[in-house]
């Protein structure tokens, strides 16, 4: 009898393990769309190390576009940067990825200074990049299919770049992006990438 019922009570909670995974499945919502595939380049970090595309596969990353002489608009894509490492789920093996549109200004140097003002340290996890300005705004048009253009007569934006985050799967494929000063932004960003990586595991 207590066998039995033991049995029972075990056959029980595997049918609601079952059932809640299946409601679970059903419900997730779909991988976003393939947009573009990002193209192969070569930048460097404010370590000095270079970085390649390859380098960056295996893991999803996020990027942004920014540089450190803007007054305006970077600071905010910095601050939401770093509000979104804080939002990763602890078992994420996401990258954040800050590329900057001034490459002549911004050298490795430089972004080290920047890294140090913004308390990001060593962080393996955050790269900021800098390179060569034909190869970056190539990257930013065509890779990324985002607006960078310079406008000398605007002090305090002399490059006019792209407010958006970039969601980049494990694959190297933009999948997404994303108004980094909407409301709703980062919560969209974040349930896309759990999406894209629930597709990888699938």
């Amino acid at each position: 009898m207590r066998r039995a019922l033991a049995i029972g009570l075990l056959a029980g909670a595997f049918a609601a393990v079952a059932v809640l995974f299946l409601f679970e499945w059903i419900h997730r919502p779909p991988p976003p769309p393939l947009i573009a595939v990002v193209p192969e380049f070569t930048l460097v970090e404010r370590s000095g190390a270079p970085v390649t595309r390859a380098d960056l596969l295996g893991r999803p990353w996020v990027a942004d576009f920014f540089f450190t002489r803007c007054a305006v608009y970077c600071p905010r894509l910095t601050a939401r940067m770093q509000e979104l490492g804080e939002r990763l789920p602890a078992r994420a093996r996401v990258r954040r990825v800050s590329i900057s549109v001034d490459p002549e200004h911004d050298t490795p140097e430089v972004l080290r200074e920047y890294a140090a003002k913004w308390g990001i340290g060593d962080d393996a996890d955050w790269l900021l990049l800098t390179g060569g300005e034909v190869e970056i705004r190539e990257l930013v048009r065509h890779g990324f299919l985002l607006p960078v253009e310079d406008d000398p007569d605007n002090v305090a934006m002399p490059i006019l770049h792209s407010n958006r985050f970039a969601l980049v799967d494990a694959e190297g494929r933009l999948r997404g992006t994303y108004e980094a000063f909407e409301p709703d932004g980062l919560e969209r960003l974040l349930a896309d990438l759990a999406a894209v990586e629930a597709e990888r595991q699938r």
